[in-house]
C-alpha cells in the first residue's frame, strides 16, 4: 500500500485548535508544540518587556506583544514570538486573534526545544514576510544576535555578549545592557 500523503495544516486548521492546553506554532504546515518556558526564559522576557514598555511610554511609536500572541504570517506559518513590536504603521495588521502580518521587530529567546526552529525555518519565514529586525537571545551562552532581515537573514549585524549594549535602528534611544538582560531571573 503506498504511503498516505500528508496535507500541510493551514492557518484555518490552526484557528480550530482549542484555546486551552499546550501552546502550538504552525511552521511550514507542521504543528509544533511549545512547552512552557523555564523560569530564566521568563525572567529575560519580563525584563525585555519592562525595557520596551518604559521606552514606549516616552516614545509612543508602537506596541509590543508577548507570547502567547498569534502572528499569522502565511497560510502555513502562525508563530508566537516571545516579543513582537508593531509600529503605528503596522497597526492595521492587529486583529482580535493577534496579528495578520509581520511585526517590524521580533525577539526569540532560545530554549533547547525551540532553537532549531528559531534559527532555521522561523528566521527564514520572518525575513520573507517582512520582519525587519530579529533578536535571538541565547541564555545558554549569554549572547544576543541581532539580524537585519531586510538586508541579510544569514549573518547577524551584531553578536553581543555581557558588557555590551543592545540597541535597535527601529527604536532610537532604546539601550539595553546585555549584562542586565542575563541577570534577569
Amino acid at each position: 500500500m503506498p504511503p498516505v500523503a500528508h496535507r500541510p495544516l493551514t492557518a484555518h486548521d490552526y484557528r480550530d485548535l482549542p484555546e486551552i492546553g499546550p501552546r502550538y506554532q504552525l511552521v511550514e504546515g507542521d504543528l509544533h508544540m511549545a512547552p512552557a518556558p523555564n523560569r530564566y526564559h521568563q525572567g529575560i522576557l519580563v525584563f525585555l518587556a519592562g525595557e520596551f514598555s518604559a521606552w514606549l511610554k516616552q516614545n509612543p511609536t508602537g506596541r509590543i506583544y508577548l507570547a502567547p500572541f498569534d502572528v499569522y504570517l502565511t497560510d502555513l506559518n502562525v508563530y508566537q514570538p516571545d516579543l513582537s513590536y508593531f509600529s503605528k504603521s503596522r497597526y492595521a495588521y492587529l486583529t482580535d486573534e493577534g496579528a495578520s502580518g509581520a511585526p517590524e521587530l521580533v525577539v526569540e529567546i532560545l530554549s533547547p526545544s525551540t532553537s532549531k526552529l528559531d534559527l532555521g525555518a522561523k528566521k527564514d519565514i520572518y525575513a520573507r514576510t517582512g520582519v525587519l529586525e530579529y533578536w535571538v537571545v541565547d541564555p545558554a551562552v549569554r549572547v544576543v544576535k541581532v539580524y537585519n532581515l531586510a538586508e541579510n537573514a544569514d549573518t547577524p549585524v551584531a553578536t553581543l555578549t555581557e558588557g555590551r549594549v543592545l540597541t535597535s535602528v527601529l527604536l532610537p534611544g532604546l539601550v539595553i545592557g546585555v549584562t542586565d538582560l542575563f541577570a534577569a531571573s
